[in-house]
């Protein structure tokens, strides 16, 4: 069975080139044949776009340097449909893709179609692209006392925010949130975080929603409009068509529905990781992050690897363990929580947190890099008793 066998990995972000590393080092010597997808050559750290949009410059990683000496093939070009009956992908500029597995790693994007304008006006940190055209924006507001406002209260923003206060400290800086920022903190993390946004003088916004983004203000729910010569989208996120398309069993947001051990409950064949995956433990489903899309990769080429054997696979476990927050370059705040995400007591803060921060940050490339030699594990917490069940 597994001589010839042909796993295609969709999606070369961090759980899609976890699974096709892994895999290759997994399955050496048993003739599996791996083939990676993906329309860019170049390895998007998003943990790191804010540091772009920024104004800094950040190191080019290709996608076939990553790849060097695992024997993955890798394939440029996106994916533009799925047929789930004859297992074959359509690849614009390249040729039709058969495969025996699949592994749906598409991941998310940001979510600019629920604000009219957004589209149009804003700026989103979803690739180097956009976040460096709105750093060059940035320049232009920097010099001229402008004022920026990001929208939305979540971990992104709020490391958007920080990041652009304190590499432009001539900006007025706008954080735009229907919630209170850091509200998954516990108190103390929270006092923190906001004193933070104080000292870098950013201006926040709660309980606001924007309905509007215009050439140079957006508008809010209320009726406000604030100035805005450059407006930065962090608000939702929206995740690719192409499964809901094929006719793969998917949630109202066309997240892959998946069984206990990460497959398709609509085409087993075909295993969902990450941000592309509706994945559910007894305290909730899991929301897209790098802290849970990792253990989704490793979990997923490990058992592709037993299946191809023959062998048995036990069910997904994962749970939380941190809360990783920078604020700007020389701060940030570190909540440590329970398996279910709810804060735990304790945090860091400071100094050490910058080098925590820094050191999850810089984790993906390195675990690649010895995932080539050895297994490397992303699963600090498997949930403990919350886990040992499936959801149902």
């Amino acid at each position: 069975m597994t001589n010839g066998h042909h796993v295609v990995v969709l999606g070369a972000g961090y759980t899609g080139m976890f699974s096709a590393v892994r895999l290759a080092h997994r399955t050496r010597r048993t003739g599996v044949k791996i083939t990676l997808v993906n329309p860019s050559g170049r390895f998007v750290e998003r943990l790191r776009m804010h540091q772009i949009a920024a104004g800094q410059k950040l190191p080019d990683h290709r996608i076939a340097d990553l790849l060097a000496g695992t024997g993955v093939t890798f394939v440029q070009g996106a994916a533009t449909a799925i047929d789930p009956e004859a297992r074959r992908i359509t690849v614009d500029g390249a040729a039709p893709l058969a495969y025996d597995t699949l592994v749906y790693a598409l991941g998310s994007a940001t979510d600019t179609g629920n604000a009219p304008g957004a589209d149009t006006h804003a700026f989103t940190l979803n690739s180097p692209g956009p976040a460096g055209l709105f750093a060059a924006r940035l320049t232009e507001c920097s010099g001229a006392g402008g004022t920026v406002t990001v929208c939305g209260g979540g971990l992104t923003g709020i490391e958007a925010a920080t990041e652009i206060a304190e590499a432009h400290p001539g900006v007025n800086v706008t954080l735009i949130s229907p919630d209170e920022p850091g509200s998954m903190m516990g108190d103390e993390a929270r006092a923190y975080l906001h004193r933070a946004l104080s000292r870098l003088g950013i201006t926040l916004v709660t309980g606001a929603r924007v309905t509007k983004v215009l050439p140079e203000a957006v508008q809010l729910a209320d009726g406000r409009i604030l100035r805005s010569d450059a407006c930065l989208w962090t608000a939702g996120v929206k995740v690719s068509p192409l499964a809901a398309d094929a006719g793969i069993a998917t949630d109202d947001r066309g997240l892959i529905l998946t069984d206990a051990t990460l497959r398709s409950v609509s085409h087993p064949e075909i295993h969902a990781v990450g941000d592309a995956a509706a994945i559910r433990m007894d305290f909730g489903q899991l929301h897209g992050s790098c802290q849970s899309g990792l253990p989704t990769a490793q979990y997923t080429a490990d058992t592709i690897a037993r299946l191809v054997r023959g062998k048995a696979v036990k069910p997904f476990r994962f749970g939380y363990f941190h809360q990783p927050l920078s604020l700007g370059r020389r701060d940030a705040v570190i909540q440590f929580t329970k398996a279910d995400f709810t804060p735990a007591r304790i945090r860091l803060t400071g100094r050490s947190a910058v080098w925590y921060k820094e050191l999850v940050s810089g984790s993906p490339l390195l675990t690649y890099r010895y995932s080539k030699r050895m297994n490397v594990t992303t699963i600090i917490s498997k949930g403990g008793r919350a886990t040992r069940r499936p959801a149902a």
